[in-house]
């Protein structure tokens, strides 16, 4: 080999990708369907890809043994990137947009909440909650369809107030529409790179600013109801972060840090697992054998009892259903990263300050590592065959040291919830509906899921 082959098989590679001349081209296309775009581009270009979007370059990045770089090995080297930096204007400072010392005091103060004996023991809150809502489902047994992604939406934000929060978020009936306006604006903010001011006088700035006030005044009464009534014993989020705040001399930045921490928390622990179930009974409605495999599972462990923290490992097929789902419609679809200094993926070169991404929703659908990869198979999850897998080719909540924190609580809920509705009620997708994936700070249903309601069975 001469010196000129051996600097070309050590030097790293610059990353393919669409030529210069289409940065418009790929633009119009991101704006439109940014999961089509990501597709589309790994399908051609290949696990490492380089789109010029304006003035940001992304270095996309798709294989597992990427991911596990930059997710994992090298971690320190990534910040949050592109999209997360500028939703914080709509989120502020919480632990999806903040870093460092800050984020790592954000973890350690909610970390305690999600303790493995802890999540088990809101088992029996969570059979309640799907239990309501079975009742509340039997009442719209009239052939008239339900939103079943808004009915989601409650379920999930009743099992956070109770679960995570000590507290009742029912009371508050504006909390799931300035939610939706919040999430509406942080998505504006990532695809529009925060280019317009807050100040310029445009519908959505008016609706979002409304639904921040709304979340302001939720979360300071949640603030000084448990300021007036502590538990008993402190351990649930809320309290946690009172007390975290109480030591914050400056009595504005107190305030500011508890409403951004906990609208982040409230905003992503109910959105995910929301849109996990909707995913769920959507591919159930078009999976009938699979609807059966579940109903029978339900059955023969549960009989007609309530569902227990015991029974979740029970019922195998249910997780094995709910892993699937996760596969083809992970909750985090998109982990942007931007590099601290310059590194190396995969033999491609890493600029530092390089904006990078991965993207679980493709690498879920590599067909190097996963079998007819757009089919919904939950056998692909039997444990007979999940050894045979690339470690970091399934990351439904993100990996490495920034893993989505409630992750065994989404999965959990997602279970029991799962076999409570399939056992009682029979779900079906109105006929001729064909969902579709927005691409969000989660992956949910386009425009809700119109379903009819039936007594199972």
């Amino acid at each position: 080999m001469t010196a000129t082959e051996e600097r070309d098989a050590t030097t790293p590679r610059e990353l393919p990708g669409p030529p210069l001349r289409a940065t418009l081209s790929v633009l119009a296309k991101m704006a439109r369907d940014r999961l089509s775009v990501m597709t589309e581009f790994s399908r051609q270009y290949g696990d490492a890809v380089l789109l010029r979007l304006g003035p940001k370059k992304l270095h996309f990045f798709n294989h597992p043994d990427h991911a596990k770089h930059v997710l994992a090995d090298n971690n320190a080297n990534y910040v949050k990137g592109i999209g997360l930096v500028h939703a914080r204007r709509a989120l502020g400072d919480g632990l999806l947009t903040s870093e460092g010392e800050k984020w790592k005091a954000q973890r350690r103060t909610i970390q305690p909440v999600f303790k493995a004996k802890r999540i088990a023991g809101k088992a029996d809150v969570i059979a309640g909650e799907a239990a309501a809502l079975v009742a509340r489902l039997r009442t719209r047994q009239d052939g008239e369809p339900i939103d079943f992604s808004a009915e989601m939406t409650g379920l999930t934000l009743g099992v956070l107030g109770r679960t995570l929060l000590d507290a009742d978020l029912g009371t508050f009936d504006s909390i799931g529409e300035s939610f939706e306006e919040v999430q509406d604006q942080a998505i504006f903010e990532m695809m529009s790179l925060s280019a317009v001011p807050h100040w310029v006088p445009l519908p959505r700035h008016r609706r979002f600013r409304r639904a921040r006030a709304d979340l302001d005044r939720i979360v300071a009464k949640l603030a000084a109801d448990r300021a007036a009534h502590p538990t008993a014993d402190g351990e649930d989020v809320l309290s946690r972060l009172v007390e975290a705040t109480r030591r914050d001399q400056d009595a504005d930045a107190a305030r500011e840090r508890m409403r951004d921490e906990l609208v982040t928390l409230l905003l992503a622990g109910h959105e995910t697992t929301a849109s996990t179930l909707s995913w769920t009974f959507y591919l159930l409605d078009r999976h009938p054998e699979v609807r059966e495999r579940l109903r029978a599972e339900a059955l023969e462990v549960l009989g007609d009892r309530p569902p227990t923290f015991e029974d979740v490992h029970r019922l195998r097929f249910t997780n094995m259903v709910i892993q699937e789902v996760m596969r083809l419609y992970p909750p985090v679809w998109l982990l942007p990263r931007q590099a601290r200094e310059e590194d190396e993926v995969g033999g491609f070169r890493v600029p530092a300050g390089a904006d990078v991404v991965i993207c679980p929703y493709t690498l879920h659908r590599h067909p190097d590592f996963w079998d007819n990869p757009n089919a919904f198979d939950p056998d692909r999850f039997d444990t007979r065959h999940t050894d045979r897998r690339a470690r970091y080719a399934y990351i439904p909540f993100g990996a490495g040291q920034r893993v989505c924190v409630g992750s065994t609580l989404a999965q959990l809920e997602a279970t029991i919830v799962t076999a409570t509705l399939v056992r009682e009620l029979r779900l079906d997708a109105v006929p001729g509906y064909e969902a579709t994936a927005e691409p969000m700070l989660t992956l949910r249903v386009r425009g809700g899921l119109p379903m009819t309601v039936r007594s199972a069975g």
